[in-house]
């Protein structure tokens, strides 16, 4: 099984939050990807392409997998960051 997924990565927990909140309330996940992501992803609006099972770190892949197509996941916390997970397939 393999999903199709984009990233918002920020450094603070707040910070996510806060992303969460106005994806909640309309924003455009990519059009805030762009702004506030700190990984290069971001200039696609944090598009990450499709991957399998083992391509990203065990707390990633697991809010990868496991948010619904089409929805948001709660932060992530990795070695890298906070991540807010869009399942987009």
């Amino acid at each position: 099984m393999k999903v199709r997924a984009s990233h918002i990565l920020v450094p603070s927990l707040n910070e996510a939050v806060t992303l969460k909140a106005k994806i909640d309330a309309g924003e455009s996940f990519a059009d805030l990807a762009q702004k506030h992501s700190k990984c290069p992803s971001g200039h696609n609006g944090g598009d990450l392409g499709e991957f399998g099972p083992g391509a990203m770190v065990p707390p990633f892949e697991q809010a990868a997998f496991t948010t619904p197509v089409g929805g948001v996941s709660q932060p992530v916390q990795t070695q890298f960051g906070y991540h807010l997970v869009h399942r987009t397939a």
